[in-house]
C-alpha cells in the first residue's frame, strides 16, 4: 500500500469512526469518493494553503455531493484546515461540521452545499469569475452519479462548454446507487462520458479507485486550456473498503451500530495488514 493509499485508508477510518459517533450521516458515498479526494489534496493537483484558506491564488474544490460532508472533513483535517479529533464533533449541537458542509463555519469549504443540482453551476461561475479576472486558478468539482439526474447539471454542462471554460474541472462519482436503489433503476443517467461529450465537454473515465491514475489524469486536465471543461466519470464502489457496505444501497444514509464499527473499521484495518504482507 503506497503512502497515498494508507491516507486515503486513514480517511476512510476517520468517516466510519465521525458517522458512528454522530449516529447519523452518509457513509456510502463518502467512502466511495476518499480516493479522489486523496488525489485531490495530496497527489500535487490541487493548489491550497490550509494556513490561509482564503488564498487568492488558491484553486476552488466544490463538493457538489454535499452530503458525502464526511469525506471532506476528513480530507480537509488531514490536510491540516482543523484538527483531525475536531471530527468527532460531526452533526453535533455547537459544533461547526454540519451534515452538509458551511463554508461560513469551516475553513477550507468553499461553498455550502446540499441542494443536489447546485455544485456544478457554481462552479462554472467560479470558473467564469477567474475567467474574467485573467486568472490562471482551476476550480473542481465533485459530483453523485445519482446528482446528474438533475436537469440544473446540464444546464451548467451546456453554459460551461459554450464560455469555454477550460479551467472546469468535473468528477462524477460514478458507484452506480443513490438512496432509492440502483441509478439504472431510478432514472438512468446512462453514457455520462457520451453525454458530457455531446455538450461540448472532453470527457473519459477513469477508476476512481486507482489514486495514481487519478493524479494523472486530473493533472493533465488542469494544464490543458484548450477551450473545452474537463468531467471525469469516476468507476467507484460505494461503501469502499467496508465489505458490508460494498454495493449495498442501504448504507447511503445510515449510521453503523457499535457493532458494525468495530466490524468496518477491521475491513480496513486488514486491508493495510494485506498490503504489508504483500509488501
Amino acid at each position: 500500500m503506497t503512502e497515498l493509499e494508507r491516507r486515503a485508508n486513514e480517511m476512510r477510518k476517520d468517516i466510519v469512526r465521525m458517522i458512528a459517533e454522530a449516529g447519523s450521516g452518509h457513509p456510502g458515498g463518502s467512502l466511495s469518493c476518499a480516493d479522489i479526494l486523496c488525489a485531490l489534496y495530496f497527489g500535487s493537483v490541487l493548489e491550497y494553503d490550509s494556513q490561509n484558506p482564503d488564498d487568492e491564488a488558491r484553486d476552488r474544490f466544490i463538493l457538489a455531493k454535499g452530503h458525502a460532508a464526511p469525506a471532506l472533513y476528513a480530507v480537509l483535517a488531514h490536510a491540516g484546515y482543523f484538527p483531525r479529533e475536531e471530527l468527532l464533533t460531526l452533526r453535533k449541537l455547537g459544533g461547526r461540521l454540519q451534515g452538509h458542509p458551511d463554508s461560513s463555519l469551516v475553513p477550507g469549504v468553499e461553498v455550502s452545499t446540499g441542494s443536489l443540482g447546485q455544485g456544478l453551476s457554481v462552479a462554472a461561475g467560479a470558473a467564469a469569475g477567474l475567467k474574467l479576472d485573467g486568472k490562471g486558478q482551476t476550480v473542481f468539482a465533485l459530483l453523485g452519479d445519482g446528482e446528474c439526474q438533475e436537469g440544473q447539471v446540464w444546464e451548467a454542462a451546456m453554459f460551461a462548454a459554450h464560455r469555454n471554460l477550460d479551467n472546469l474541472v468535473a468528477i462524477v462519482d460514478r458507484n452506480c446507487l443513490q438512496i432509492d436503489g440502483d441509478t439504472a433503476d431510478v432514472c438512468d443517467p446512462g453514457d455520462l462520458v457520451a453525454k458530457f461529450q455531446a455538450f461540448g465537454w472532453d470527457a473519459c473515465e477513469v477508476d476512481g479507485h486507482d489514486i495514481d491514475a487519478l493524479i494523472e489524469a486530473l493533472s493533465a486536465a488542469k494544464a490543458d486550456r484548450q477551450g473545452k471543461p474537463h468531467a471525469f466519470i469516476a468507476r467507484t464502489v460505494k461503501g469502499k473498503g467496508v465489505s458490508f457496505m460494498e454495493h449495498q444501497a442501504g448504507w447511503h444514509g445510515k449510521a453503523p451500530s457499535p457493532e458494525q464499527t468495530e466490524a468496518a473499521l477491521a475491513d480496513l484495518a486488514a486491508l493495510e495488514e494485506k498490503e504489508a504482507c504483500r509488501g
